[in-house]
C-alpha cells in the first residue's frame, strides 16, 4: 500500500516551538514516512495544532476525518478528493461520507510507543493559545508508565527546560551530549566519595536525560544518531555508576569488605543484564513492555530497580552518612526486582498456554 502524502491546507503564521505551523507539519511528515506524492492525501487544518499520534494514527484509515468541536482538523482522502476535500476543510465542514474521530472523545485512543492510552490534542493555534499548547505537547510527550521521580518531581522543571532549549535554538543532541559530560563528572564523583557532589550531578544529569526526549518529540527533530545515544547512555552507565558508588565508600569512610563488595557488584550486574534480558523476552514473545501487562505491572514500574528509584536508595543512606548501607539495599532491591520480573514472565507465559489473552490493561 502507497503511504499517504501530508498536505497542510491554509496558513498560520503563529510558531508552536519555534516551528510555524507548516513547519511541524513537515516534519511530522517526514519523521512518520508520508510521501512526497502518496496515493492518497491526509489534509491537515493549518489553523490547528495537533499531536503527531493523530496523523500516526490516520495513516492507514482513509476516509477518515478528525474533527475539533466539529471542524476538520485532518482528513484522509483519496487523491482524486483533494481539491473538494481542502474546500471542505476551509468551510469547516467533514466531505460526506467520512467516519468521524472527535478529538474531544474522553475514550482516547492508545499510544503503544508511549505505553499510555490518551486523548491526543487538537487545539485552535493562536498567540494566546500557544502556552497551552506547548504544555499539551510537552505532557503528550511523557510516557505513562515512567519511574516516580520522572513521573512526579521533575515533570515541570524539564518542561522549562525544554521551552528554554526550543527557544534558544538548541537540539536534542546538544542537550545530550551536556548530559553525557555530567554524567562523567558523576561518575568521576562517585569514585572518588564525593558523593552529594555526584547526586547533585547526577540530577541534572537525569533531568536533562528527559528534555532531550521530550525536546525531539516536541520539535520533531528524533534522528538515529540522537536515540542511539541516548539510549546507549541510559543502558550502559548505570551499573557503572553502581560500581563507582562502592568502591566510592572507601575514601568516603565507610569501605566495604572485599567480600560484600563482590557480592554488591556481582547481584547488580546480574540482576541489572537480567532484567533487560526478561523485558526484552517479553516483548518478543507478548508484543508488548512487561510494565503495561496489568496495573500492577505498571505501579512496581515506579519502584522497579532502575536507574532513579536505586538514586533515592542511595540518596537515603547518605542522608544518614552510610552510603554502604545505600549501595547493599541497591543490590538487595535489584534481587529483589528480578524476582518479581522473572515471576511476572513465568505468569504470562502460563496464562497464553492457558489459552487467555495477554494483552496491556491500558489497550
Amino acid at each position: 500500500m502507497t503511504s499517504p502524502s501530508l498536505i497542510p491546507v491554509g496558513d498560520n503564521p503563529t510558531r508552536l516551538w519555534g516551528m510555524t505551523n507548516a513547519e511541524r507539519v513537515r516534519r511530522i511528515g517526514v519523521a512518520q514516512g508520508y510521501a512526497a506524492d502518496g496515493g492518497s492525501v491526509v489534509l491537515a487544518n493549518m489553523g490547528y495544532a495537533f499531536d503527531p499520534v493523530w496523523t500516526a494514527h490516520l495513516k492507514s484509515r482513509p476516509g477518515t476525518a478528525v474533527t475539533r468541536g466539529g471542524v476538520p482538523v485532518l482528513i484522509h482522502l483519496a487523491a482524486g478528493e483533494r481539491a473538494a476535500g481542502e474546500a471542505a476543510m476551509r468551510a469547516g465542514t467533514v466531505p460526506a461520507g467520512c467516519a468521524v474521530i472527535e478529538a474531544e472523545d474522553e475514550a482516547g485512543i492508545l499510544n503503544e510507543a508511549l505505553r499510555k492510552r490518551e486523548r491526543p490534542f487538537a487545539e485552535p493555534l493562536t498567540p494566546a493559545t500557544v502556552p497551552a499548547i506547548e504544555r499539551l505537547s510537552y505532557k503528550g510527550a511523557y510516557k505513562g508508565v515512567t519511574d516516580l521521580l520522572t513521573k512526579y518531581l521533575w515533570p515541570e522543571w524539564a518542561f522549562h527546560l525544554t521551552r528554554a532549549a526550543a527557544a534558544i535554538g538548541l537540539p536534542p543532541n546538544g542537550v545530550t551530549a551536556i548530559g553525557t559530560v555530567l554524567c562523567i563528572v558523576a561518575t568521576v564523583a562517585f569514585w572518588h566519595g564525593w558523593f552529594w557532589t555526584g547526586l547533585a550531578t547526577g540530577l541534572v544529569f537525569m533531568v536533562l536525560d528527559t528534555v532531550d526526549g521530550k525536546l525531539a518529540r516536541c520539535t520533531i527533530t528524533s534522528s538515529k544518531l540522537g536515540n542511539a545515544w541516548d539510549h546507549g547512555i541510559d543502558l550502559v552507565h548505570p551499573p557503572i555508576w553502581w560500581w563507582a558508588w562502592a568502591t566510592g565508600c572507601a575514601a568516603y569512610g565507610r569501605a566495604l569488605s572485599d567480600e560484600a563488595f563482590w557480592w554488591v557488584i556481582g547481584t547488580m550486574l546480574f540482576g541489572y543484564v537480567a532484567q533487560r534480558l526478561i523485558e526484552g523476552a517479553f516483548i518478543v514473545r507478548f508484543g508488548m513492555h512487561i510494565h503495561v501487562w496489568e496495573k500492577f505491572d505498571s505501579d512496581f514500574r515506579l519502584v522497579t530497580a532502575r536507574r532513579n528509584p536505586n538514586m533515592v536508595i542511595l540518596f537515603a543512606g547518605l542522608l544518614v552518612g552510610r552510603p554502604d548501607w545505600g549501595i547493599v539495599a541497591v543490590a538487595a532491591w535489584t534481587a529483589a526486582s528480578l524476582v518479581v520480573h522473572l515471576w511476572r514472565l513465568f505468569q504470562a507465559t502460563a496464562a497464553k498456554r492457558r489459552g487467555a489473552a495477554v494483552v496491556s490493561w491500558l489497550a
